[in-house]
């Protein structure tokens, strides 16, 4: 695949910032202004769930439907299918209508999102994986930074339909997009895979390695991103600095993850090192906002976050690319994508619930060790090389 014009993999890296921006503007919007249309703070939570929900038990059966026939119909029909979900959000802000907009924008985004990790994996070729997987978790990152702040400015503009408006549009277009420049990529023949087979694959250390430093980086991402503002909040500061501590996250991983997925092609830093550099790096921000909880310090450990993310992230997604057969790419991309979002909900998890036992500051210690511990997991040596041109027991 590697002689694919380089234009062609540009309308998945916007299908990986819709699937960020979708999530993230109506999650901060829910948050902002959920108790203004009457949603108690639980049913708020449950709102801003279900798209995850959707995504962690459709995204391994979008991903194997991928493989058999071909990414791009996935792809297509997942944006078609966001941006008509998104459609029924215009009709009104009552908690139903909310309710359904939110599952099928999940369900829609757990079609298109790993299929999309997994066209990256077969356009990008060998030795270019580390630069394409930067490049998609960029665009990603910048939809969880821009999220927030375009859905604000809408939902100030013209409340919850013109911000679901905006996202069926945006979904429509690059539907369009990926229609007209990504080339169709057949599916290729697949192996009759046993039960047996398939759990090898599932449990072995070149799957089960990466998948568990995306959970634990996206673990991270969520909670800072919640707690970070909230020590910012009991400190007094106001509302746009506490979100800022947010953004600079966000921008400190879209810079991070173009870099070093090229240092990754050019054999700067291996698989291993980068893994666990980047998870180190996360702690150490994490620890940082632990241990000085002030504003100065609540900046520099978002920063810190958010290049450790961007560091461990493409490091881990190339990794699965490079070691994947191609003809069961979904698949695997799609489990990866279910662990990231395991991770999403049982980083803040943690966090909450040690907090709530002792405090904050102790919660976010807790996740640093964890962090720390799971930065020994990929082991140097013992991780097959990144040439290799299979894994997952085969």
């Amino acid at each position: 695949m590697s002689g694919q014009p380089r234009d062609a993999v540009a309308p998945l890296y916007a299908a990986g910032f819709v699937t960020a921006f979708g999530a993230h503007s109506v999650a901060a919007g829910l948050g902002a202004s959920g108790e203004g249309l009457g949603l108690s703070l639980l049913r708020i939570g449950i709102l801003i769930a279900l798209y995850d929900v959707a995504e962690v038990i459709l995204k391994p059966v979008f991903g194997s439907l991928s493989d058999r026939v071909g990414a791009k119909p996935v792809i297509v029909g997942g944006l078609v299918a966001f941006a008509v979900t998104s459609s029924i959000g215009v009709w009104g802000s009552e908690p139903l209508v909310l309710v359904l907009a939110r599952l099928g924008q999940g369900a829609a985004a757990s079609a298109f999102s790993p299929a999309s990790s997994a066209t990256v994996a077969r356009l990008a070729g060998p030795g270019r994986t580390g630069r394409y997987f930067g490049r998609y978790g960029s665009w990603k990152a910048l939809g969880y930074t821009l999220g927030p702040l375009i859905g604000a400015a809408l939902l100030h503009l013209g409340g919850f339909p013109l911000l679901f408006v905006a996202l069926a549009g945006v979904a429509a277009l690059t539907a369009a997009w990926v229609a007209v420049r990504l080339p169709r990529i057949e599916p290729l023949p697949r192996p009759r895979y046993t039960v047996a087979d398939v759990l090898r694959q599932s449990t072995h250390r070149a799957f089960v390695i990466p998948t568990v430093v995306l959970a634990a980086s996206t673990g991270a991402l969520g909670a800072a991103i919640g707690f970070l503002p909230a020590l910012a909040d009991h400190l007094g500061a106001s509302l746009l600095v506490a979100l800022g501590i947010a953004s600079v996250l966000a921008l400190c991983s879209t810079f991070a993850q173009p870099l070093a997925g090229a240092a990754r092609d050019r054999h700067l830093v291996t698989d291993p090192a980068g893994m666990t550099c980047g998870l180190l790096l996360t702690a150490g921000g994490v620890l940082l906002a632990a241990v000085w909880p002030a504003v100065a310090g609540l900046y520099l450990a978002g920063g810190l976050i958010g290049v450790g993310i961007g560091a461990a992230t493409p490091f881990a997604f190339a990794y699965l690319a490079d070691t994947t057969p191609h003809e069961r790419m979904g698949r695997t991309m799609g489990t990866a994508e279910l662990g990231r979002e395991l991770g999403d909900a049982g980083g803040p998890l943690l966090v909450g619930a040690v907090a709530t036992l002792w405090s904050l500051p102790v919660g976010l210690g807790a996740l640093a060790l964890v962090l720390a511990a799971t930065s020994a997991l990929p082991g140097g040596d013992r991780l097959v090389p990144a040439s290799a041109p299979t894994a997952g027991g085969d």
